[in-house]
């Protein structure tokens, strides 16, 4: 089975790029990348729609210039592109993101993440950024909900700063899969992970609620997410760019929610808020 790759160049990148990506994710991709302004978006080939991408809202945006570039990357060459492209990523020397084919790290928290398509490996700027809020954030004993949990990255982290009980979710069957494969290999087999959104919360309630999401997502299901977390809990958002911040933020203080930290990075931003 082989994979689209496509390459999107907008102008302006802020917000062009998340507006790119909202629109795609209505459509069967799979995975998204974002590098030196380029967003690539992978879709498996017998689920690409010309018909459906041709229909996208993207085509209609006023004030934006729009490319892509379209490749077929080969099923047998899939995990080889990754793997000659994953390189560790170390977090201020308090954690490792790492394949299992890189040496162990000498200090702070080890994390192995199998180099597949699923997004959530730590080189995109918000897992990084979530990474040092989850780091900076008490979870001894504490109950964590990583909703769109991709690799599963979020969740093993928190498990292992001591999490209590951790709940990772995800729409996505391949990040689903993913993510119970790299708990196996994190030695982390307690986090539970289930397929479905924000409905698979049920009357679930947290400490840490995270969600590296986008814009739209997350300020349609905030109302759940906050439903969701017990009083004085936390909760971490990401996936969205810096001018994004005020509306998510205004959106999460009508279900008691304060700003304690705000992290950017490359124009993307993670925000740490508190419920009263």
């Amino acid at each position: 089975m082989n994979y689209l790759e496509y390459s999107f160049s907008v102008k302006p990148s802020v917000p062009g790029l998340e507006i790119a990506e909202a629109a795609l994710s209505e459509l069967p991709f799979e995975s998204f990348t974002i590098e030196d302004d380029v967003l690539k978006a992978y879709i498996q080939e017998d689920l690409f729609s010309l018909e459906d991408f041709n229909d996208m809202f993207l085509w209609t945006l006023d004030g934006f210039t729009i490319s892509y570039e379209k490749k077929i990357v080969p099923q047998q060459d899939w995990n080889a592109v990754w793997e000659s492209n994953f390189s560790p990523i170390d977090i201020e020397g308090r954690a490792m993101v790492r394949a299992p084919f890189h040496p162990v790290p000498k200090k702070g928290i080890d994390i192995i993440i199998e180099p597949r398509m699923s997004f959530g490996t730590g080189h995109h700027q918000t897992t990084y950024m979530m990474m040092q809020h989850l780091l900076s954030t008490p979870c001894q004993e504490k109950d964590v909900c990583d909703m769109g949990c991709g690799t599963g990255v979020l969740a093993i982290l928190a498990k292992k700063l001591g999490a209590k009980n951790v709940f990772a979710v995800d729409i996505d069957q391949w990040a689903y899969d993913n993510t119970l494969d790299n708990i196996k290999v994190n030695d982390t087999p307690d986090i539970t992970v289930k397929l479905g959104g924000a409905d698979a919360l049920d009357d679930k309630k947290f400490d840490i609620f995270v969600a590296n999401i986008n814009r739209n997502i997350l300020l349609s299901y905030m109302d759940k997410y906050a439903n969701a977390i017990r009083p004085k809990g936390v909760l971490l958002l990401s996936g969205f760019y810096v001018p994004d911040a005020k509306i998510l933020i205004a959106e999460a203080e009508k279900y008691g929610f304060s700003l304690h930290t705000t992290l950017e990075k490359d124009h993307w931003t993670a925000l740490k808020l508190v419920k009263e």
